[in-house]
């Protein structure tokens, strides 16, 4: 049986790309703790023209998670479609995502993180 996936928005108070990070580390962690098969952080994706640097700065720290063993895997936004071998993976694992609201809409502002 697959657990739930947690939703967390680590932009909305705009902080900066470490503290963003602190917020994905802390939320692994709590997430593992409660059960979670997969978060789904929404971190933004740069709108302001800067360059999206939680966005960067996240899903580098996401790409280090996994090589280290610390998730299972993560989807970016622009992926997370029927289409995609991760995706259909992680259904697998959290049957949530088959209804999450940004599946198939490409949104470069969120990242998917399988447990």
């Amino acid at each position: 049986m697959s657990g739930y996936c947690k939703e967390v928005n680590i932009k909305q108070d705009m902080p900066e790309a470490g503290l963003a990070v602190r917020r994905v580390t802390y939320n692994i962690r709590n997430g593992k703790q409660l059960g979670a098969s997969a978060i789904k952080f929404i971190h933004g994706y740069g709108s302001t023209g800067r360059g999206g640097k939680i966005r960067t700065e996240v899903r580098r720290y996401l790409t280090e998670q996994k090589r280290r063993g610390q998730i299972r895997d993560f989807i970016t936004g622009e992926s997370f479609s029927i289409f995609d071998e991760a995706t259909r993976g992680a259904f697998n694992c959290c049957d949530d995502l088959r209804r999450d609201s940004d599946l198939e809409r490409h949104n470069n502002g969120i990242t998917i993180v399988v447990l």
